[in-house]
Parts: structure tokens; sequence; C-alpha cells
């Protein structure tokens, strides 16, 4: 009897384990142990391109090292653009839970977040970002790494969402 119940248990544990584990959220992979996880999936466009060379150019002719682009940064870059879009709204709402959420999963010391609305080209977002205090810090700032996610509403308008970290 107790062996029947002991196979039993070992069985349900087995099932249970096997059957618990989701492919629902996003890939992870380390690509290497001295870089942070990225997100396999995510394409960049050519303005978010456009963009992350500006803001690198940007630092670099400040003598600052460029950052790299990571791509769980722009995958949550992504996520709040089109919070944005759906809610008609710009601004940082969940920006904590979104910081704490790239702090746990890329061991992230510090995070920092710009955002930008309906600016035409790249160029004008980052010139807007430059003259002002809060954001041209975090351009300027001690990060390693950057995500950007430029998504477009259906009037036409584009909302950016540039996040920084440092590993």
């Amino acid at each position: 009897m107790k062996l029947k119940f002991s196979r039993l248990l070992l069985l349900f544990t087995v099932a249970f384990i096997f059957n618990s584990c989701s492919s629902d959220s996003p890939t992870i992979e380390d690509n290497s142990t001295s870089l942070p996880p990225t997100v396999s999936a995510y394409t960049y466009n050519s303005i978010e391109n456009e963009t992350l060379a500006l803001i690198n150019s940007h630092r670099v002719g400040m003598g600052l090292k460029p950052l790299e682009k990571n791509n769980y940064a722009s995958l949550k870059s992504e996520e709040h653009d089109n919070y944005m879009i759906v809610n008609n709204v710009v601004n940082h709402d969940y920006f904590s839970s979104r910081s704490q959420n790239i702090i746990e999963t890329l061991g992230a010391k510090r995070v920092g977040e710009n955002i930008a609305y309906n600016f035409g080209t790249p160029q004008a977002a980052l010139i807007a970002w430059l003259h002002s205090p809060t954001h041209k810090k975090c351009i300027e700032g001690d990060y390693t790494h950057f995500g950007i996610s430029i998504r477009i509403n259906a009037e036409g308008k584009k909302y950016y969402t540039n996040i920084f970290v440092k590993i």
C-alpha cells in the first residue's frame, strides 16, 4: 500500500512539473556570460535604429561611451508605446513596474526612461530631449545599454519610448 502511494505521488509530481512550464512568456536567451539576456525576437525599424545611432553619436561627442542595444529594454519600450496609444496618453505610467522588471530580469543597477510624442524625425525628438534637463540626464547618464520603440498611432502620430539601463 505504501509503495503504491509513493509511486502515485511520484507520478503526480512528475506530471505536475512537465505541465507547469509555459512558453507564453518572451524567449530570453543569454548570448554570453558578459552580456545581459536579450529578447531574440525584437526587430528594430529604421527610425528606431536612427534614433539609437543619434543618441550614441551625441554621447561619443561628449566623450561618453556608446550604449549597447538591449532587446529586452526595447520590448519594454514597445509595451509602453502600445499602452500610450491604446489609452491616448503620453506619460511615464507604470515606470516603476517596468524598471523593477528590468532590474530583476537583466540584473540592472539603474534604469531611466525618455518618452516623446509626435516628433516627425528622430533628430527632432533628440533635440527636444536635449533641451530638457531630465531627459538630457538620461541620454548623458551613467548607463551601459538602451532600448527603444517608436510606434505610430492611427492618426500617424509617433510615440517614442527610450529606456536606459546600467548593467
